[in-house]
């Protein structure tokens, strides 16, 4: 019988079901380093080329002299460029970003954004899952009605969502939906630990704020992959085996789609974070985006530098996870 089969295909072993995935997160891993290492000197040289003295804007314009420059000896902005920048860099990888110039005076910058730091991210895991939700009802509904009445509606509300800037969204959602019906407040932020219905229901305007354009965007994606995916001969046959619909939207089409519509997703974490920039402020959220503008204002590069740096290594972590998720699901596709 061994014969007439011929040699029966050796079953694939768990190192070379992993090996070329674990190799493909080793190439991630030395890439995004790459990036974080440029990331850095982009953030300090470009924030150091801003204008306005920080020495000045922390003293006053009454200021003397003497003072402005013992205020530079102090926190080092006397010496060279590069050597203010090694310096810096050597602390960011040893946890140590400095010392706050002005938005509070003295004070090490890893402790401020740590107090910042949860807001945010609660903040955004927020709106990335309302993103996801919307997004993934929207679109599935619109590629399964392609040129229905439901697919018109569900795109218009796609190209709407698209067209609204974060802050005009901001606003809209807080005349509407505080101001005038008075279900969510318009200001305010309540700690996940104090309480997380009451955090949930304090940051639904602003994370709805930040996710609507995402949701969007999202949501055209994927039914762009869903109505090529659904014309797939795979899918065809499927279904010509008499296996119900839904089973073979949700196995087949739904989890071939998801590798380009989670790059999508991917890639849109950087507007989730340029988001909260302005949305935090609107709203009065105490996160790193209202850290960052009160760094601005006050002309404090040390706090600046710290929260775009925490940023980008947000951007690159999600990218990397997200990189990962796509080579478990269709590692042909995804690992090279």
């Amino acid at each position: 019988m061994s014969d007439l089969l011929g040699t029966q295909p050796k079953a694939p072993s768990l190192s070379d079901r992993w090996g070329p995935v674990a190799l493909y997160l080793l190439k991630r891993l030395l890439s995004g380093g790459l990036v974080l290492l440029a990331g850095t000197a982009a953030v300090f040289f470009t924030i150091q080329a801003a204008p306005g003295d920080p020495a000045l804007a922390a003293l006053g314009e009454q200021a003397t002299p003497e003072a402005i420059a013992a205020f530079r000896a102090e926190y080092g902005l006397d010496a060279p460029l590069m050597a203010q920048y090694l310096r810096w860099l050597l602390g960011f990888f040893q946890g140590d970003l400095g010392q706050s110039l002005a938005v509070a005076r003295g004070m090490p910058v890893g402790e401020l954004v740590l107090q910042k730091l949860p807001a945010t991210v609660f903040v955004g895991l927020f709106a990335l899952f309302l993103a996801v939700v919307l997004s993934l009802v929207l679109g599935t509904l619109a590629a399964l009605n392609r040129g229905k009445a439901t697919d018109t509606i569900a795109t218009s509300i796609a190209v709407f969502g698209i067209s609204m800037p974060d802050f005009w969204m901001s606003y809209v959602l807080i005349f509407g939906l505080s101001l005038g019906l008075g279900l969510f407040p318009a200001f305010g932020y309540v700690a996940p630990g104090d309480s997380l219905l009451g955090a949930l229901h304090a940051a639904f305007l602003p994370a709805l704020a930040i996710a609507a354009p995402m949701a969007a965007v999202f949501a055209r994606t994927l039914r762009a992959v869903l109505i090529e995916t659904l014309s797939k001969p795979y899918v065809t046959a499927a279904r010509s085996f008499g296996l119900p619909r839904p089973f073979v939207i949700l196995h087949f089409a739904l989890r071939n789609a998801m590798v380009p519509y989670l790059t999508i997703v991917g890639l849109q974490i950087r507007y989730i974070l340029g988001g909260v920039v302005v949305v935090e402020r609107i709203f009065g959220i105490p996160g790193i985006g209202s850290l960052m503008v009160d760094g601005a204002f006050a002309r404090d590069y040390t706090v600046l530098q710290a929260c775009t740096v925490v940023f980008l290594v947000i951007v690159l972590v999600v990218n990397i996870a997200v990189d990962m998720i796509c080579a478990l699901l269709d590692p042909k596709q995804t690992v090279r």
